[in-house]
């Protein structure tokens, strides 16, 4: 599977914004991390019960190899070790980005009740580390050459993450870093950056997790030579960076505060409202609704929130990357997938196939913070990406190494 293979795509004709207008202000000329507030409004926690880990692998036997590309370079690991997830992808490098070796993707919830407790629990401990063993396994059989193995918000918060962090390394033999919220950002942005519609002047990625969610604004006219093919080219989508910020909250914290199995409209507007007042100060801080006015804006989502509302729009008979991974949504499409949610209920949301019983709970949490989004800012158009920091991170490291310039004086594919 060629796992970066989108050059750029153009969004469909007549839904972006005008040109830009004259006066408006330029961008920050550099990343400006905010003095985000950490604390969020006293909600009464509401934690549910975990639905058993579902767990998606694919392998190389369905990348390149059926194709008939060569498989010389060496093979790299990447690992997000989120509040939700624990994702990790082996790749090795091609001449048009990489091939995925191996993957694996299972739902842990290590992030359970840290909001209400501070502390990891012993349960979703257990859950993350026989999750990380079958991880460990698949570094050690690819022989991957290099790896980058992280952790965020979950870790990042928890009084006992570092202790569970070298639990893990002791126990597992894997080393897993916190990263701070300035480097997921930026990750998140090297990641996806292949699906930014290049005609635009002002892209908004947004990473919505289990325990907090990434906001990164891109002013595309600081870009330098434009996208190119190569993944390395593509990490310099960093430097259009014009502000970002985290919340401190995501899918599973905003479930656990206001409940995710019954939901109704009331409770939905509340945590709608929950997450715009949270929004409100990056927004009074650099003013994007006044920039997006008369410039081609388009929002890019790398989340299971988004590529879930895409399968439910796509009316997916199971979860499909290949359809899913760089299609185009109008705001209208999201509500309307929003709306059929809530009115489904919590049993009708279980029997939709792109969701399931171990994320039923936690999807309209994500379609509020989506909602949020789309009312600070508004923009006809979505674009959705399967992809994020693994992918980030692969790319980085390949580029450090400078393979993708050996895989062109070597010819590899």
């Amino acid at each position: 599977m060629e796992a970066d293979d989108e050059q750029g795509a153009v969004a469909p004709a007549g839904q972006l914004a005008p040109a830009i207008s004259p006066g408006l202000p330029d961008c920050a000329a550099a990343i400006q991390p905010i003095a985000f507030r950490n604390e969020v409004p006293d909600v009464p926690l509401t934690v549910e019960p975990v639905p058993p880990p579902r767990t998606i692998e694919r392998t190389g036997e369905r990348t390149g190899e059926r194709n008939g590309e060569r498989h010389n370079g060496p093979t790299y690991g990447a690992l997000d070790l989120g509040t939700n997830n624990c994702r990790l992808l082996v790749a090795r490098p091609s001449r048009r980005g990489f091939l995925v070796v191996d993957a694996f993707s299972r739902i842990i919830r290590l992030g359970e009740g840290v909001s209400a407790t501070g502390r990891l629990s012993d349960a979703a401990m257990h859950r993350t580390i026989d999750a990380l063993k079958i991880c460990e396994a698949k570094l050690r059989k690819a022989n991957v050459a290099r790896s980058r193995l992280i952790a965020t918000q979950a870790c990042r918060v928890a009084e006992n993450g570092d202790e569970f962090l070298e639990r893990v390394r002791r126990d597992v033999g894997l080393e897993i870093e916190v990263v701070c919220r300035e480097t997921e950002a930026r990750l998140a942005v090297s990641g996806c950056a292949a699906l930014i519609d290049r005609h635009c002047d002002l892209v908004l990625v947004f990473d919505i997790g289990g325990g907090s969610s990434e906001l990164i604004w891109l002013d595309l006219n600081r870009r330098r030579d434009g996208w190119r093919r190569s993944i390395a080219d593509r990490i310099e989508a960093q430097h259009c960076i014009a502000a970002w910020t985290s919340l401190p909250v995501g899918v599973v914290t905003i479930a656990e505060r206001f409940g995710g199995r019954h939901v109704d409209e009331d409770s939905f507007e509340a945590m709608v409202d929950f997450v715009s007042d949270l929004l409100a100060p990056f927004e009074r801080e650099h003013g994007f609704r006044s920039r997006m006015h008369n410039r081609r804006v388009h929002l890019l989502g790398t989340s299971g929130t988004v590529t879930t509302v895409a399968g439910i729009h796509l009316r997916l008979p199971r979860y499909d990357r290949n359809r899913v991974d760089g299609c185009w949504l109008k705001s209208g499409q999201v509500r309307t997938v929003t709306a059929d949610l809530l009115a489904r209920g919590y049993d009708g949301r279980v029997s939709e196939p792109c969701i399931g019983r171990d994320r039923a709970d936690l999807v309209l949490a994500g379609c509020a913070i989506l909602e949020a989004l789309m009312r600070m800012w508004p923009c006809e158009m979505l674009r959705v990406a399967d992809r994020g920091l693994r992918e980030g991170i692969l790319a980085t490291l390949m580029a450090e190494d400078g393979v993708f310039r050996a895989s062109r004086r070597d010819g590899w594919q």
